[in-house]
């Protein structure tokens, strides 16, 4: 296995305007997001995102990431190259339910190259708990 993924996903009730603009906020991520903190840039294709991450059991670290695409209500995928045989990618995606207000959100991590899986296969527990915690705290604040 070269690509290794986790993801967590979660019915909100909230309509997709409401969760995008959780999503769009990238400075008010501070006040939902517990594991990517302190973004600055913007969203559009090939532009960087830089941004804490605190992944509880892993050494926080500044991130220098790039948009990998995006579509307005819809999803937000950025990647960084980690090293060499190592890339990431981390993504949220919004889907509309056909109940009114409804979508299912999911977030994750694709890790790709050699040393992406032996990340994963290392840290598979605290990045259960990264997807987990994001995806609560996304649907708490989507739904206040």
């Amino acid at each position: 296995m070269e690509i290794a993924r986790i993801e967590r996903r979660i019915g909100v009730r909230a309509t997709p305007d409401r969760i995008w603009e959780l999503i769009a906020d990238l400075p008010g991520w501070d006040r939902w997001n517990p594991v990517e903190t302190g973004l600055e840039g913007t969203i559009a294709f090939g532009s960087g995102i830089a941004l804490t991450e605190r992944i509880e059991g892993l050494p926080e670290r500044r991130a220098a990431t790039r948009v990998g695409d995006w579509q307005p209500y819809s999803q937000l995928v950025w990647a960084e190259n980690r090293g060499l045989w190592f890339r990431s990618m981390r993504y949220f995606e919004i889907q509309p339910l056909e109940e009114p207000n409804s979508c299912v959100v999911a977030n994750g991590f694709i890790f790709s190259g050699l040393r992406g899986e032996m990340f994963f296969d290392r840290n598979r527990r605290p990045l259960r708990h990264a997807v987990d915690a994001v995806a609560e705290a996304w649907k708490t604040a989507a739904e206040a």
